[in-house]
């Protein structure tokens, strides 16, 4: 079950989003070996995100997304907190469209529960190569 929350976005301007983002989400976690029992996406602002970064991991910056992890092996369970302000941000700074960047950071999170991390440059090109392939599925 995936389900979206959010007062920052309306969903509704994009037909069928949530169904395709459902159906691409739970395609790219079967093709790493995963199944989706319960992910929630919850869009937010930038004070909000920060709050939830500076209370469960100590950090004081702004980011587009974190990630919460409760899998039990390999069927995921998490939660996916999003800055809708830091993905307008980086989608001007990318020069790329809103649902684009979107999608970016929603598959970001997914890897993350999926065990890739981006600590490290070689973990950085591997994020960023998996998150390219899943893009040109959506």
């Amino acid at each position: 079950m995936i389900n979206f929350y959010t007062d920052e976005v309306d969903f509704t301007y994009v037909r069928g989003f949530k169904k395709q983002c459902r159906k691409w989400l739970d395609h790219s976690a079967k093709n790493e070996d995963f199944t989706i029992r319960n992910l929630n996406i919850i869009v937010t602002n930038d004070e909000n995100l920060l709050k939830i970064n500076n209370d469960f991991l100590g950090h004081d910056f702004f980011t587009d997304i974190i990630t919460f992890n409760y899998n039990d092996g390999n069927k995921i369970d998490g939660e996916l907190y999003l800055s809708f302000d830091r993905i307008v941000e980086n989608a001007l700074l990318n020069k790329v469209d809103f649902l684009e960047e979107f999608n970016r950071v929603i598959i970001h999170g997914l890897l993350h529960l999926m065990g890739y991390n981006d600590s490290t440059n070689d973990q950085i090109t591997l994020m960023r190569t998996k998150e390219d392939n899943y893009l040109k599925l959506f």
